[in-house]
């Protein structure tokens, strides 16, 4: 699965909100088209929240629909810019490709691990974490459609005791299962499993001279 780098992905709580929503994905022709209208555009517009919007390929028409709705395009951010990008905000939404969903079931893009280690809080349209990643409506919350979507931001924008409670939870799982950290750890144990042991103990002899 994807993880979390936390020496670049964590909370920048001397960061002031200056905006609600962000979305950082790129458009994806008409991979994911349809959910960015139900779950990003759609929802933003009904609450007459403000937003920003980070990403590439978004043709006119979406670009028109993403300035209609009240929401900020500032296209592509570098990975080292994301962290600071998300405390300015108040919550972030995660938005899978269809094609990703249907083809790879249980796995969330790594911008979604990303958001939690940077402590800002998530709303989710659906994917299946069949493997129990997370836990969905206490790490982040789950949106089944375009109108829990609208529900939870607002929830969410209102009640910050509800917002810190996600924030607490999101960071305490990212760093208890899912950091590079945590990969790297489980990659020696495959290792190891398939009797690459002298190799393991090998790097661990470098890593100590180091």
């Amino acid at each position: 699965h994807e993880a979390a780098d936390e020496r670049l992905f964590k909370p920048h709580p001397e960061i002031d909100h200056t905006s609600d929503v962000i979305w950082i994905g790129n458009w994806g022709d008409d991979e994911r088209s349809a959910e960015i209208k139900e779950f990003l555009i759609d929802p933003v517009e009904e609450l007459g929240l403000s937003g920003t919007v980070h990403g590439v390929r978004y043709p006119r028409e979406a670009l028109a629909d993403l300035a209609a709705a009240g929401l900020g395009y500032e296209g592509w951010i570098a990975n080292a810019d994301v962290p600071k990008a998300f405390a300015a905000h108040r919550v972030t939404v995660h938005i899978p490709r269809r094609p990703y969903r249907e083809s790879l079931p249980g796995i969330p893009t790594i911008r979604m691990f990303e958001a939690l280690a940077c402590g800002i809080p998530l709303v989710s349209a659906p994917w299946a974490d069949v493997e129990q990643l997370f836990r969905p409506g206490i790490d982040f919350l789950f949106a089944r459609d375009g109108s829990e979507m609208c529900r939870h931001l607002r929830d969410l924008l209102d009640d910050a005791d509800l917002a810190a409670s996600l924030v607490r939870s999101g960071l305490e799982t990212i760093r208890r299962r899912h950091t590079c950290r945590h990969r790297a750890d489980e990659l020696f144990d495959v290792l190891a499993d398939c009797g690459n042991r002298q190799a393991i103990d090998r790097i661990a002899i470098e890593e100590t001279v180091a």
